[in-house]
């Protein structure tokens, strides 16, 4: 048996206020902290030794992990890959949600955060928050940063990174991930084999962390998220 462990980022600054986070580099509110404490705890209890961590290059995940391995007492190097970062939300990157839902309604909200294939408009380049003016993705190539991206286009750069990076190393190793609500969707996804009209109604909680047992055929033998308390519904376990 091998492990894939999905572990979403612990509340950020931004989770708190409810604003549109994407690509821009926030980090963890003191909640968030306790939360990726917490998610290291539970690891522990699981004794499944990590071989292998990966995060995307935002702070909020990057911070995650760290604390997960402190309380881990693990120094494994960390492998960091923008192709695992958060959905980029374009225009809508900053803006709170609640306030956008009574401009423009809550479903538009939501079809805006959760839709297959639509896509906010492009994020100007002249802005603070456009990946290109981000010290974290200076060494990534301009003709790879998105100005707005839908959740298919998240789904095609998390997926074709996971099937180049990740998927072969399962077969011999336990790997630890540790990304944003829109990346482990994708990933869940792809995984779980969702349906492109269910894929929006699977909730990602923050720091819970998600284990995934494979077999020796690398098939899913089993699936859950270990805090009970804040498991959400994988809408085919």
């Amino acid at each position: 048996m091998n492990y894939l462990i999905l572990v979403r980022h612990g509340q950020s600054k931004w989770n708190l206020e409810k604003r549109f986070t994407g690509w821009v580099d926030i980090d963890l509110s003191e909640n968030g902290e306790l939360e990726a404490k917490k998610a290291g705890s539970l690891i522990k209890k699981k004794n499944v030794p990590i071989d292998l961590y990966y995060s995307s290059l935002q702070l909020r995940a990057n911070n995650t992990l760290k604390i997960i391995q402190e309380v881990l007492k693990d120094k494994k190097k960390i492998i960091k890959a923008w192709q695992i970062n958060e959905r980029h939300y374009g225009s809508l990157t900053g803006l709170n949600k609640l306030e956008m839902g009574q401009k423009i309604g809550e479903d538009k909200v939501h079809e805006f955060r959760r839709s297959w294939e639509i896509k906010p408009d492009p994020l100007s380049k002249e802005s603070p928050y456009h990946p290109i003016n981000i010290e974290a993705y200076k060494n990534v190539p301009k003709k790879k940063i998105p100005d707005t991206e839908s959740l298919k286009d998240t789904y095609e750069r998390v997926i074709k990174f996971y099937k180049e990076e990740i998927e072969e190393k399962l077969k011999s190793k336990n790997i630890l991930i540790s990304a944003h609500g829109n990346s482990i969707r994708a990933l869940c996804k792809y995984l779980f084999k969702i349906d492109n009209n269910q894929i929006s109604k699977l909730e990602i909680p923050t720091a819970n962390p998600l284990i995934i047992e494979f077999n020796s055929k690398q098939k899913i033998e089993n699936c859950k998220y270990l805090d009970d308390e804040r498991a959400k519904d994988l809408l085919i376990f």
